[in-house]
């Protein structure tokens, strides 16, 4: 699975203009983009969601990443993003070969979503497959990239 992390200081998503999921107002979080993989599995999900609620990204008095979610009361706002697949390297066109059919990117975004709320993250999310306008206020910026696959997230 594939992420893009941005902290945030206000974040959410709209569908048919209508707010369905958005940080918790007045508190910092991680707006995630995040796609799922033909190759990935429920490790590739569990990997990557301890990686991020377990993130550090959030400043100390003396400027340094030294809070995560927690120690910050912020929360997560999930926006599934299959084109975090797209393969640009011919043509003028992307293709999305790599990106899992949807029935299987859902399941592996909610178990990703769930295992957040295991460990204790309150989080928000977009729509699955709906078209979604997403806003943010990328705080620093810090924008961070991961894949399951880098994290060690097993093979099966």
């Amino acid at each position: 699975m594939r992420a893009v992390l941005q902290r945030a200081s206000s974040g959410r998503v709209k569908v048919d203009g209508e707010v369905v999921g958005e940080l918790v107002p007045g508190r910092p979080g991680y707006v995630v983009l995040l796609g799922a993989g033909k190759d990935d599995r429920e490790a590739d999900a569990l990997a990557l969601a301890d990686k991020i609620v377990g993130l550090r990204l959030f400043e100390d008095a003396d400027g340094r990443m030294n809070f995560g979610l927690e120690e910050v009361g912020g929360s997560l706002l999930v926006v599934s993003q299959f084109t975090l697949y797209a393969d640009c390297k011919k043509g003028r066109r992307p293709s999305f070969v790599d990106a899992l059919e949807p029935g299987a990117a859902q399941a592996l975004i909610e178990r990703f979503v769930a295992r957040c709320r295991e460990r204790g993250a309150q989080v928000a999310t977009g729509r699955f497959q709906a078209h979604m306008e997403v806003e943010l206020v990328n705080d620093g910026p810090v924008t961070i990239l991961l894949d399951s696959k880098t994290l060690g997230a097993a093979k099966a």
